[in-house]
């Protein structure tokens, strides 16, 4: 499906860099693994120290799956995109990656080895600038599944509708992504805010055994997207390591990304990765179980489970323990103020397992912290 052609010529393609750049993971047939996540046996594709800043390139599945042709030049040709205007590095893994049919689509880079971490202790993943690679992405409806499987994709087994983002070179802030009211149609677009985050952080699991990319303990497919610049996910370690990875690129999502995948599209990603030893993170957060995140506005509890309703419980018994121990709130009463004045929103109904994560405003405890 056709959307509108890319309009932001001054946009900058953020190709592949060249030479010597420390502690810059560049996505490879090497670098990546394409429908799983690394697991323990998985080699490092790069080593740091904790507290180590990255900078680490991410491909997006959109555009280079079977589905689509697995030829990106041809896919992104067909909606206006000049053959130089695609990524090499997409094409590259398009044309010679290994990807595994039984797990997910998407492409993950890693893993990364953060010297020094243990299981039990957290990783610490603060997300710096996120620069868009390119200025356009890919919303896609397929094989039946998202929120209403059974009226979307409208005929055949997917839908991939392009969407070309404007503005992108006066900075993320004031770029839009653009969409038609109807195929084929180049006036009067629908423009909305673009605000990258990465669907996919995770760390290793045990081996042998590469899990798909739904999210669990150890991270994955978690599609929050507070997750943006400036936010802090923490990961529970699985193995010596850590095994650090991302994926899963996106410009927006709205939560639930109902349609199967948010607005999907490389990124750039700048991330300092640090480690809380197990010690310090019981005393610091408690008993919580899985991922949980904060940013410079919420403190963000997070619920994972194949039933939705249970993931939204989780959620709550992970945001009552984070009160207890971060600002410590009795049980209670913090569960009397989750009712009162957090937001409990679903991040993704579209995984097996679903996600759920709670905003707790940071403003409401001042008083406690000063």
């Amino acid at each position: 499906m056709t959307g509108l052609p890319p309009r932001d010529e001054t946009a900058p393609i953020l190709q592949p860099l060249t030479g010597h750049t420390p502690n810059y993971l560049p996505a490879t047939g090497k670098t990546t693994t394409w429908g799983r996540l690394p697991c323990e046996d998985d080699e490092p594709a790069l080593s740091v120290e904790p507290g180590t800043t990255l900078v680490v390139d991410t491909v997006s599945h959109e555009g280079i799956l079977e589905d689509q042709g697995r030829d990106p030049v041809s896919f992104f040709g067909a909606h206006g995109v000049a053959a130089g205007d695609v990524l090499l590095d997409a094409i590259a893994i398009a044309a010679d990656g290994d990807h595994d049919l039984t797990g997910g689509p998407h492409v993950v880079t890693g893993p990364i080895e953060v010297r020094g971490a243990r299981p039990g202790d957290l990783l610490a993943v603060r997300v710096g600038e996120l620069a868009p690679r390119v200025p356009y992405g890919v919303v896609s409806s397929r094989h039946g599944k998202g929120l209403l499987p059974g009226s979307f994709p409208v005929a055949g087994e997917i839908t991939s509708v392009f969407c070309a983002v404007e503005d992108l070179a006066l900075g993320v802030g004031k770029a839009r992504g653009t969409l038609p009211l109807n195929p084929g149609d180049t006036g009067r677009p629908v423009r909305f805010p673009i605000a990258p985050f990465l669907g996919v952080m995770g760390v290793a699991t045990p081996a042998p055994r590469r899990h798909s990319t739904p999210p669990g303990q150890h991270g994955g497919n978690v599609d929050i997207r507070l997750l943006g610049t400036g936010a802090t996910l923490y990961l529970p370690v699985q193995v010596p390591g850590a095994g650090f990875y991302v994926g899963d690129p996106h410009f927006a999502q709205g939560n639930g990304e109902v349609a199967l995948t948010a607005l999907e599209a490389p990124l750039r990603a700048t991330l300092t990765v640090d480690v809380v030893p197990a010690a310090e993170a019981r005393a610091r957060f408690g008993a919580v179980v899985g991922p949980f995140a904060r940013t410079g506005e919420f403190l963000i509890p997070t619920g994972l489970d194949e039933d939705l309703d249970v993931a939204v419980e989780k959620c709550g018994r992970n945001a009552i323990t984070l009160l207890g121990s971060v600002f410590g709130m009795a049980p209670e009463l913090a569960y009397a103020y989750l009712s009162a004045a957090a937001d409990f929103d679903i991040s993704q109904v579209v995984d097996v397992v679903k996600g759920t994560h709670a905003r707790i405003r940071l403003a409401d405890f001042e008083e406690v912290t000063r």
